[in-house]
């Protein structure tokens, strides 16, 4: 009977030992993704862990003598937002070097470039992130002569903002020895003029040159971890699940938390194959670490380049460059012994695939393995093994997600973004079978939902609203002609006109409507949404039990929104602000006094 009494206050959400919750929080507009209790009024937490979900009266069972409550007023609470693919040192270097978002404009890139050579002394080597090319006249790269004019005594490199290219000068050519008689390396292209080096290096070539610059030190690192967690926590993530990492930024990483200095829960993936892949094979997995805050079980891979820089691996060639089809950055045979060995020890794959031609051989290679170590040789018969941004796919491999259980990692602000140049690289047709979350999600797959910054901003409310309205941000209308009779609203409108994707955000920019290939029957229900960071990105890293959804018994982990994103207007989520960060109970961000 004391069983059956147990189960039936779980049930109802009410737990022995309710007088002794230690934080209790009230009056929220609260979303639990749960179907069974899709919907609360309070939340009472003890330690790390929910003990109650429901009414605010019910919730007064739980007080303790001297409760801590915290009164929502009526703000939106989900789940704690998960960005299931980010680059957290990346993150953090953004915000500590030279930042080149928003230079809408070449002449603008170049200004800010040549603000910082006048700051540096010669020889001195000056680097940056976060160009793109995209709004600008005419949208082309730019070149190593471009930046001789401003910097001839300086190396210059400069990653464009999907990290999948650079832009370096000449004085960084000649310090690398690349010159009309260098070959491209396997993975990589050096883009050439009248075959000169022209400055773009593509993907596995970046490297001729960033390994030549000087390494920040370990300060500097574990800095910009600090810096990038710190962003994060306060854009509302509670979790972050990082892209790849190499055996010293795992130490950092380790240290850090050692130290008591993160809070933000991480789910690290080790870059493969190399080094750190092999330690991982090695050592094994490190689950829930330092309180539930870190996991290690994951190899990620980088299968091919990106679609901007036209290095995505694509079945047939650029249509706004019939020369070529783009190019995988490993070798499928090299990895098939790994792939292997994951499966024996227990260790996820994450494979970076946006071309179709790299999607269709990451599930050959997929397959192959799954067939090679059955189940009954396995260490976690469903391995939950996932594709990295999954873009383009073509009509006869987008079953094969739910087919092979494999998962698609996606990040819906690719799309608002890329699909202003996507039509000239894909063509129509191709279009079709782009960023195609709806038909995934009809097709059975799980998609669990990401950022990808620091390529795009790293918002989960620009990646919200991506999924939801599968339309342009409003700063976007400032980048092309507004209709005849339409004002923009701005009293600076001259000053600020042209903002990229990834400035802070314009409310009285003209919107304009998607191009034609924008497909927007592809956009998903705010409930799915919702999902994606939530409880898909939770199952993603095998903590579906713990995390991504509001249960009595789970981590107490919330996101405080100032507005309800699954009701208000689709461009009102873009003003919707992170009002409270809680991670196992702790409010570790709050923008206002509560």
């Amino acid at each position: 009977m004391r069983a059956v009494a147990a189960i039936l206050l779980f049930m109802s959400g009410i737990t022995a030992g309710a007088e002794i919750a230690e934080i209790i929080f009230i009056n929220g507009n609260i979303y639990t993704v749960n179907d069974k209790q899709p919907s609360a009024q309070a939340i009472a937490v003890k330690g790390d862990r929910i003990v109650f979900i429901g009414s605010k009266a019910d919730a007064e069972k739980f007080r303790a003598d001297k409760p801590h409550i915290v009164d929502l007023a009526g703000k939106t609470v989900t789940p704690g937002f998960t960005d299931s693919h980010c680059h957290i040192f990346g993150i953090g270097e953004r915000e500590m070097t030279l930042n080149l978002e928003g230079t809408n404009t070449r002449e603008d890139f170049l200004a800010t470039i040549k603000e910082r050579v006048a700051r540096t002394e010669r020889d001195k080597w000056i680097t940056g992130r976060g160009w793109i090319e995209t709004f600008w006249k005419p949208p082309q790269f730019p070149t190593r002569a471009d930046l001789d004019k401003i910097a001839p005594d300086n190396p210059v490199f400069l990653t464009r903002a999907d990290g999948h290219a650079a832009i370096v000068n000449s004085a960084a050519l000649k310090l690398t020895n690349i010159d009309d008689h260098t070959p491209d390396p396997f993975g990589g292209q050096i883009l050439k003029t009248n075959g000169d080096p022209n400055g773009m290096l593509l993907d596995n070539a970046m490297d001729l040159v960033a390994k030549n610059i000087p390494k920040p030190t370990e300060t500097e690192t574990e800095q910009a971890l600090l810096t990038g967690i710190d962003r994060e926590i306060k854009l509302g993530w509670c979790e972050i699940q990082n892209a790849g990492s190499e055996l010293a930024d795992q130490e950092i990483i380790r240290r850090a938390y050692a130290a008591g200095k993160v809070k933000l829960r991480m789910i690290n993936a080790a870059y493969g194959p190399g080094e750190a892949a092999n330690a991982l094979l090695k050592n094994g997995a490190t689950l829930n670490a330092f309180d539930h805050r870190f996991t290690q079980r994951t190899i990620k891979v980088i299968f091919d380049g990106a679609l901007g820089s036209r290095g995505a691996a694509l079945l047939a060639p650029y249509s706004d460059r019939p020369d070529t089809s783009g190019f995988l950055t490993q070798k499928p045979e090299e990895l098939r012994p790994m792939f292997e060995e994951a499966l024996r020890r227990g260790i996820q794959v994450e494979t970076h695939a946006i071309g179709d031609r790299a999607n269709r051989l990451i599930f050959d290679l997929y397959e192959q393995a799954f067939k090679a170590v059955p189940p009954s040789q396995r260490k976690i018969q469903e391995p939950r093994w996932r594709v990295e941004h999954a873009q383009i796919l073509s009509e006869q491999d987008l079953p094969r997600f739910a087919k092979l259980g494999v998962l698609a990692s996606m990040q819906p602000s690719h799309a608002i973004s890329d699909l202003f140049f996507a039509p000239a690289r894909l063509g129509i047709e191709r279009l079709a079978r782009a960023y195609a979350w709806n038909s995934l999600i009809k097709s059975g797959a799980i998609i669990c939902g990401g950022s990808d910054a620091p390529v795009e901003r790293g918002e989960p409310m620009i990646e919200f609203y991506a999924a939801v309205a599968r339309r342009p941000l409003p700063e976007h209308g400032l980048s092309v002609s507004a209709p005849s009779g339409v004002e923009l609203g701005s009293p600076n409108k001259d000053k600020d006109s042209g903002q990229d994707i990834r400035w802070p955000h314009r409310q009285d920019a003209y919107v304009p409507p998607p191009g034609e290939g924008w497909h927007p029957e592809q956009a998903v229900s705010r409930e799915q949404a919702l999902r994606m960071f939530t409880i898909n990105a939770a199952y993603a890293a095998f903590e579906e039990n713990d995390k991504g959804s509001i249960e009595v018994g789970k981590l107490a982990d919330f996101t405080v929104l100032s507005a309800d994103i699954m009701k208000i207007p689709a461009p009102e989520i873009l003003k919707t602000r992170c009002e409270m960060t809680v991670i196992g109970g702790e409010i570790v961000f709050a923008a206002t006094s509560n």
